[in-house]
């Protein structure tokens, strides 16, 4: 699929939509939240901004999943993996700000204290720093992304096999989290957030301010997935994904490029996890359930895969329906999600972007 260059009409046209919902996400929407009084007809809920926060972490997950699925033709249905550990590296980091502010007024976190922990466990070191807890989300699922990767891609398993794996990856992770003692607070999770920086996690203003960090990170997530794809290194990873044997008979190694790009993809879902957990306040081990993974593949799918903005545009869209149908009709969701997966294979396979292009055309 092609993506959304800007030379074409179409393309300048999508930029500039994207230009004017850059402007009602980073400045209408924040001034309207602070400004206008409670009771103003004008006034945006206190409720919607983290909503909002959170979709634009799913949105940069979703670019990260575009960049390998839409541009190199990988489908993983592991990449919650990614999200999740970044989660919990960030939730490691809130849990150690508050220390002696639990329930039993330790050092230790509440649930090491029930668990008869004696001493912070290694994997706990450093994270009382945010610049460590930032990198180690960023860090952790790259580097898991580059030892998976490597023996992938150099074992040529591609393909139904690679999602199948992907998918393994996810549930043994999942499985292993889930256990107390290997200390990241098992079935319960991380959760009791009270601040960040030194910032309370329920005033209004540091809502606000993770909510623009959270815009500003999709856009500059975006705007790195774009130069990339229109790169030349992006240029052969489509050809990989279209011709991978005339590639490597030209001379290159799809190897390189593949986990190159896979490894930025882990990197930008860490991201996008260290953002949502203080914007809803818990990171648990449901956080890396497989259906979590293939959620991710279906708001791609559903925004439009190879177009970048189409799989933000699924992102939302998808989660705003999401959040509208398990709260007015909760036993539904799952059928349509799974009806509006069939939909989108079956009637409009380039997604609501292509969609929307082909009724321009016509």
């Amino acid at each position: 699929m092609a993506s959304d260059a800007p030379s074409t009409p179409a393309g300048t046209s999508t930029m500039r939509g994207f230009a004017v919902l850059a402007v009602v996400a980073l400045v209408v929407v924040p001034l309207l939240n602070l400004v206008p009084a409670d009771g103003s007809f004008l006034h945006v809920p206190d409720y919607l901004i983290p909503l909002l926060g959170k979709f634009a972490c799913y949105a940069i997950a979703a670019l990260a999943m575009d960049l390998i699925w839409g541009y190199a033709g990988i489908l993983s249905l592991g990449h919650g993996v990614f999200f999740a550990l970044g989660g919990y590296a960030m939730g490691m980091y809130l849990m150690r700000a508050i220390a002696g502010e639990g329930v039993y007024r330790s050092d230790l976190p509440d649930f090491m204290v029930f668990l008869d922990w004696k001493a912070l466990p290694i994997s706990w070191w450093g994270f009382s720093f945010f610049p460590y807890a930032l990198f180690m989300a960023i860090a952790v699922p790259s580097l898991l992304a580059l030892g998976f990767g490597w023996l992938a891609f150099r074992s040529r398993i591609r393909g139904v096999y690679f999602s199948i794996i992907t998918q393994a990856m996810t549930y043994a992770l999942m499985l292993l989290f889930f256990r107390n003692d290997t200390g990241f607070g098992g079935n319960n999770g991380l959760t009791d957030f009270k601040r960040i920086l030194g910032y309370s996690l329920l005033e209004p203003k540091t809502r606000v301010a993770l909510y623009l960090i959270s815009m500003l990170a999709l856009l500059g997530t975006y705007l790195l997935c774009r130069m990339l794809v229109g790169s030349r290194l992006g240029r052969v990873l489509t050809a990989i994904r279209d011709a991978e044997s005339r590639v490597m008979f030209c001379g290159y190694d799809p190897i390189a490029y593949k986990l190159f790009f896979w490894t930025i993809s882990a990197a930008l879902c860490g991201i996008a996890g260290a953002l949502y957990v203080p914007q809803v306040g818990i990171i648990n081990p449901s956080e890396l359930a497989p259906a979590n993974s293939i959620e991710m593949a279906i708001w791609v799918a559903v925004g439009g895969r190879g177009t970048l903005v189409g799989a933000a545009l699924g992102a939302f869209v998808v989660n705003w329906g999401k959040s509208w149908l398990t709260v007015a009709f909760p036993e539904v969701w799952l059928y349509v999600l799974a009806s509006l997966f069939i939909a989108v294979t079956l009637f409009f396979p380039e997604g609501l972007v292509g969609l929307a292009a082909r009724r321009r055309k016509g």
